[in-house]
């Protein structure tokens, strides 16, 4: 650490600022200094590092306007340009799609009637370096070379904020540009209208990953707009309101007060009008903001609080806490009125509708986390679920913007639900979702015609055969636990039996689910479990058969007793670990990443594997491997996380596991003890209550569990309830460099 010699006075000032944010807490429980938004921006992470707050509506954060894999969330480490800042984006998504609403300073009038085939004919787009570049939990700044602007974010719930400092005596200009679109976007309508000196709106529908996407938005500036130049097409509009394809205006402000201009901005998927209502009162300034979005940040930190002496893990826990908490986003306007795929305008009673809901991944880890961190988000997360169920009459697989993409395998939200109900999550209506759960899983659609058929789905039929007949396989699972539950004896059988569709799969010989055609005998040859088919020909999703051989969660005990036992089991385990990293293939998925052996910890379908040992009465290198994956798949920089942070699940899966704990089965209410990286963590609970997990003599080479004790009682397994952490309490492990081949071992 860098010592520095400063004036008393500017020690006082900075000592009084923080009390004012921070009221009752010292240095020590100032989360928000261990959060770097910038991890997970380079390499595959896909993370914007722009400004939101936990679960916010909007993300204002720069874009550099490429158009590529690696810029899906509109931003990558890499980059140097910046074409504006838009207020939607994704986090850490494989698909890139969102960045509505650009707006972008300038000092100069540019041409906005040029046509543009890249970011690089832009005439507003700006350098930037990464040294005059920030980024903090809540908020956002950068400086922008060419037109010399210091540029400025922070958000609250509903509302965006922009501070543009301009150079002395230049020319003061915000261009807003609605045919902006990179990656799955196009625009198809927008409108622009000045309202009056300070006030602009307008709307912008498009279409991409999200196929119906309407986008209103209300913009306020803190000085009156003395000239405008506003396009349609690429053609300039007289008047004050101009509608298009592509639309944009140029406004020119008075520059004889101050360098400074400041922007509120607010959207609504619903109408300007709500737009408006969305709008934070006028009294509301960008600093009173910023340091709120702060305040707001370090309280939802400040749910679990880690002692190390390790700064840097520190740094890649808390960045990974606010990581779980940027998405799913608000939806819902301020009214509660939100905008269904069909157009439907319906209100949201007494819960906030959620929308951006990557299921696939977030049912893992994510979604069981914030029911210890968020359970009234869980709630209304079903909520958004449920009033989807309203009109499709089944459950969402993928939502972004209310729309559904249809996007990866299986119907995630059902374990969502089940995990929620069985914690004793409250908020929603469980006999209605069960329904819901139900009829999804008896319908027709994706493959289940197939399944409801063969008992599996046959890879000659439908691709993907093996990865979407084990995770239908394991929704059954959760549907038959939800029964049991609400007393549906009936259902729960029907349900219990259909999950065990694995057995179908199972190839003895090889040790791997395979996929076999419908005449229930044939496996599909030739086979090499090292392949990969990016999407396409294949019998696995994003992945090989090393990779998805794996999902059986709902009955771990017995997918190792159909290997043969422990031995053959441990062996076969261990071997993912250890064989080459080789993929082969002619379009290997870019997903597969993070390779440990043939283990792909930067795809979900990977993160429960390394738990699975504690099943097999080698918990010993359950905690090996843990460590080994949370020692060299995160780190502080950019590159930070080992493939794509999808919406929270990569982080979900640390923040868990560098506690020593992980949710196996998501919907056991359960969670698998791995190897805790911290001396102390402790979660705080609903209702004042905390629960501690503490590791004595735990180090870089202190990773193996010798004993345990709960709350004064020896404790010798190796998991533990939901409703056990719920009580409060302490787990207090001991920790050595040889395993205790003792430990967790007794069934």
């Amino acid at each position: 650490m860098k010592k520095f010699i400063v004036p008393v006075l500017f020690v006082i000032l900075a000592t009084s600022c923080k009390i004012k944010s921070y009221k009752n807490n010292n240095q020590e429980n100032i989360f928000v200094n261990h959060v770097d938004p910038f991890i997970g921006t380079g390499g595959h992470g896909h993370t914007y590092p722009g400004a939101t707050v936990p679960f916010g509506m909007l993300q204002v954060s720069p874009d550099n306007g490429t158009a590529g894999w690696d810029w899906c969330s509109g931003y990558h480490y890499s980059d140097s340009i910046v074409s504006g800042f838009s207020h939607l984006h994704l986090s850490g998504t494989g698909i890139g799609d969102l960045a509505d609403i650009l707006f972008m300073p300038t000092n100069k009038k540019v041409d906005l009637t040029l046509k543009t085939t890249s970011r690089d004919q832009l005439p507003y787009k700006s350098f930037y370096s990464h040294v005059n570049e920030k980024a903090a939990p809540g908020s956002y700044q950068v400086f922008l070379k060419d037109p010399k602007i210091n540029v400025e974010l922070t958000s609250s719930q509903r509302t965006a904020y922009h501070k543009y400092t301009f150079a002395k005596n230049d020319r003061q200009s915000v261009v807003v540009d609605l045919g902006f679109a990179i990656n799955w976007d196009k625009a198809l309508k927008t409108a622009i209208a000045i309202e009056d000196q300070f006030t602009i709106s307008g709307y912008r529908y498009s279409t991409g990953w999200a196929k119906n996407q309407k986008v209103f938005f209300v913009a306020k500036f803190s000085k009156p707009i003395t000239e405008s130049v506003l396009t349609a097409d690429k053609q300039i509009v007289n008047g004050k309101k101009t509608e298009g394809t592509n639309t944009a205006v140029q406004l020119f402000f008075d520059t004889q007060n101050s360098d400074e201009l400041f922007v509120k901005v607010a959207l609504s998927s619903v109408s300007t009008a709500n737009a408006k209502d969305n709008l934070d009162a006028e009294k509301v300034t960008f600093d009173n903001t910023k340091s709120e979005a702060s305040s707001i940040w370090n309280k939802a930190l400040s749910k679990i609080k880690v002692e190390t002496p390790v700064d840097s893990l520190k740094t890649i826990f808390y960045t990974a806490m606010y990581h779980t908490q940027v998405a799913p986003v608000a939806y819902s306007d301020k009214n509660g009125q939100f905008r269904k795929e069909d157009d439907q305008i319906v209100t949201a009673k007494d819960y906030t509708a959620y929308s951006t809901l990557s299921l696939w991944d977030t049912f893992r880890a994510e979604n069981p986390l914030l029911t210890l961190l968020a359970p009234d988000k869980t709630s209304d997360i079903i909520n958004s679920m449920l009033a989807y169920y309203d009109n499709k009459k089944i459950l969402p697989v993928w939502t972004l913007y209310a729309n559904e993409t249809n996007t990866m395998t299986g119907y995630h939200s059902i374990p969502v639900i089940a995990d929620a109900y069985l914690k004793g999550i409250k908020g929603f209506d469980a006999e209605k979702a069960f329904q819901a759960m139900k009829a999804t899983m008896m319908q027709d659609e994706r493959g289940l015609n197939l399944y409801k058929k063969y008992g599996y789905i046959p890879y000659n039929l439908l691709d993907e055969s093996v990865t979407i007949t084990l995770e239908y396989a394991y929704d059954d699972w959760c549907v038959a636990q939800m029964a049991k539950a609400l007393g549906k004896t009936e259902d729960y059988k029907f349900f219990l039996k259909r999950s065990e569709a694995y057995q179908y799969l199972f190839d003895s010989k090889s040790g791997f689910m395979r996929g076999k055609s419908e005449d229930g005998k044939s496996l599909n040859e030739p086979f090499d479990p090292k392949h990969s088919n990016h999407r396409e020909h294949t019998d696995y999703t994003e992945g090989n058969a090393w990779q998805h051989s794996w999902f059986v969660p709902q009955n771990v005990d017995h997918l190792i007793s159909i290997h043969g036992g422990n031995e053959i089991f441990n062996k076969r385990l261990e071997q993912l670990f250890t064989e080459s990293s080789e993929i082969t293939g002619n379009n290997v998925s870019a997903d597969i990443s993070g390779l440990i052996g043939q283990y792909a910890h930067g795809n979900e379908p990977s993160h429960h594997i390394a738990y699975m040992f504690n099943h097999s009465g080698q918990p010993w290198r359950t905690q090996y491997w843990v460590r080994h994956i949370l020692d060299t798949q995160y780190n502080t920089t950019p590159n930070g996380l080992s493939g794509n942070e999808d919406c929270g699940q990569m982080s979900a899966w640390y923040v868990f596991s560098s506690m020593g704990l992980y949710p196996m089965n998501p919907a056991s209410g359960e969670y698998e003890i791995g190897s805790p990286i911290f001396e102390k963590s402790t979660i705080n609970l609903e209702g004042g209550k905390t629960f501690v997990i503490e590791a004595e003599n735990v180090s870089d080479k202190n990773f193996y569990i010798q004993s345990a004790v709960l709350n004064g009682v020896e404790f010798n397994q190796t998991a533990i309830t939901h409703q056990q952490i719920l009580k409060g309490g302490v787990l207090h492990f001991v920790m050595g460099a040889q395993p205790n081949k003792n430990w967790g071992t007794k069934k």
